[in-house]
């Protein structure tokens, strides 16, 4: 069984229910950077010389023991003559930095034989059984269930999501449960989310390994904490939460009308009932977790749309970015940034320029709750493939940039000049050319080379994006949001030069302590339809609400 995309349909769906959004453009003080795009670079499609064909979504990758691995959702391996020579809901695989960029190592690879010219063929986690194993392990009963179901049903475990590191040899991250169901006597139950399973990741010599830490750490009946992005920092200079780590956990998940942002102590991540939640109205953090379908922009942590996407900090910018598609299905990356110089509200800690003027590292995630996102803008718009729109867009940014890690995942007998990293993409830009930590940034997404239903053929795709550089210092003075404009070369497309850079107009516009954002017409999901959002959209799965 094929994996089973309509990318048209889905477009129609956003179109139809409305799921248009506009935003103002305001006038703000000197903003903490402003961003622009120098030039684009469309690398091509992601290469896997290990395996005979491949079609699969996602994408994801991070920084683990010296080796950049990969994760990939829904994965089928094909023979020479299009037969199915296995399936499975994730697999991975690791880039070696000093061969093109483009190539990675896929894990788990075996030959399953020869096709009718003798030629041998190779596939990954190899099991004509659909959906019966992964690189992520499934629990003993939900591998019975796949076993007896053989693919009219089952259990899927997608990354759906880059992970965090822990330290330089391990990191963790969030990925979606999910029930799929193809023939459902009821449509809307083709997908159901089961919750946020935690998994940890390293990579010893042998390979990269994943490990469930329990069964699910996320109700499905709540957002979807983490499965946008996490991010790890000190505790809060105000407001620490419970528990014995220095270090706390920012979980971004995407709801159905925007994000929502939870918060854990890092020993106590596999403890539901010790999360809190970011309240947008009163700008603490409490014990009570929004509700998926809420509406009002006013209880929401950033309003908007969002599918797949990257929250990072940028040694380059010195704040935090935001990488994204949304819901509409156009094949463009957006992108804002942490605003230094908006603070919610009057702090003696987190002032305008940062935590006491200072501006922040890596390790003050709290900022994400303490200032404003800026406006959003126009980054990128892939050429989509043709079977339709691109999506399950992110960003690498483990790629260009030899502080990947923040200092405090280094040991503390690690000399304080040799906590960096090695310098990954060396084949296409070297460490001298660069112009900073940062400057470049690897996008990647999910192009569409064949659609429709079980004859889809899906594959990663990659970009490199120069930002312009740093203009002057801050001044103060007032200003119109900035605007993304960019030369592209490589087969790139050029980004927006309006200057809001948002999209058509046709829902409310809003403002907000979070700084001016677009807000959508009104909709109408059921509760497993926003949890899965996240993930189903981003895959551009057939979606039937």
């Amino acid at each position: 069984m094929r994996i089973k995309f309509i990318g048209s349909q889905l477009r129609t769906l956003w179109t139809v229910v409305g799921l248009v959004t506009s935003a103002i453009v305001p006038v703000l003080c000197e903003p903490w950077t402003q961003i622009s795009v120098k030039d684009t670079t469309l690398l091509g499609p992601q290469l896997t010389p290990d395996v005979t064909n491949v079609s699969r979504d996602g994408g994801y990758s991070a920084l683990i023991n010296d080796n950049i691995v990969w994760l990939y959702d829904d994965t089928e391996c094909m023979g020479y003559a299009g037969n199915q020579l296995s399936f499975v809901s994730n697999t991975a695989a690791v880039a070696n930095p000093n061969q093109n960029i483009s190539t990675v190592k896929d894990f788990g690879v075996v030959m399953v034989g020869s096709d009718n010219h003798g030629r041998k063929e190779y596939a990954i986690l190899a099991n004509d059984t659909v959906g019966t194993g992964g690189w992520i392990p499934f629990q003993p009963d939900e591998l019975q269930f796949n076993n007896k179901m053989k693919g009219r049903e089952r259990v899927a475990i997608w990354p759906g999501t880059s992970p965090t590191p822990i330290s330089t040899t391990q990191a963790f991250m969030y990925a979606p449960l999910v029930y799929v169901d193809y023939q459902p006597q009821d449509p809307s139950k083709e997908y159901q989310a089961r919750g946020m399973t935690l998994v940890t990741i390293t990579i010893p010599s042998s390979g990269p390994i994943a490990a469930r830490e329990g069964d699910l750490i996320i109700p499905g009946t709540e957002v979807a904490f983490g499965g946008f992005a996490t991010l790890l920092g000190f505790t809060s200079t105000t407001d620490p939460s419970s528990g014995n780590d220095t270090r706390d956990v920012y979980l971004l998940g995407a709801a159905n009308n925007g994000l929502q942002v939870a918060r854990v102590n890092l020993d106590k991540v596999e403890i539901y009932s010790d999360y809190s939640y970011f309240d947008p109205q009163s700008l603490q953090f409490s014990e009570t977790s929004p509700d998926p379908n809420i509406s009002d922009y006013t209880q929401i942590y950033l309003p908007g749309t969002f599918t797949s996407g990257s929250v990072f900090y940028s040694p380059y910018f010195s704040t935090y970015l935001m990488i994204y598609l949304n819901r509409m299905a156009d094949s463009t990356f957006y992108f804002r940034f942490l605003d230094l110089n908006q603070p919610l509200v009057p702090d003696p800690v987190w002032i305008q320029g940062g935590k006491d003027g200072k501006g922040i590292v890596q390790e003050d995630a709290e900022a994400l709750v303490k200032y404003a996102w800026s406006p959003q803008q126009t980054l990128y718009s892939s050429p989509p493939g043709k079977g339709g729109f691109n999506y399950a867009g992110t960003a690498h940014p483990e790629y260009f940039n030899r502080q990947y890690f923040a200092k405090s995942l280094y040991s503390q007998s690690t000399p304080s000049g040799q906590c960096q990293n090695a310098w990954y993409g060396s084949t296409i830009l070297s460490e001298d050319d660069a112009g900073g930590d940062g400057r470049h940034l690897l996008l990647s997404w999910t192009s569409q080379q064949q659609g429709g239903m079980d004859n889809g053929i899906y594959q990663i795709w990659l970009a490199k994006v120069e930002f312009d550089s740093i203009s002057g210092e801050s001044t103060g003075t007032p200003l119109s949001a900035p605007s993304a404009s960019a030369a592209t070369t490589s087969g790139g497309q050029q980004p927006s030069k309006t200057p809001d850079n948002m999209m058509p107009n046709s829902g409310s516009r809003i403002a907000t302590v979070f700084g001016f954002y677009e807000w959508e017409d009104s909709c109408v999901f059921d509760a497993f339809s926003c949890i899965l959002l996240s993930v189903i959209v981003a895959k551009g799965a057939t979606l039937l609400l």
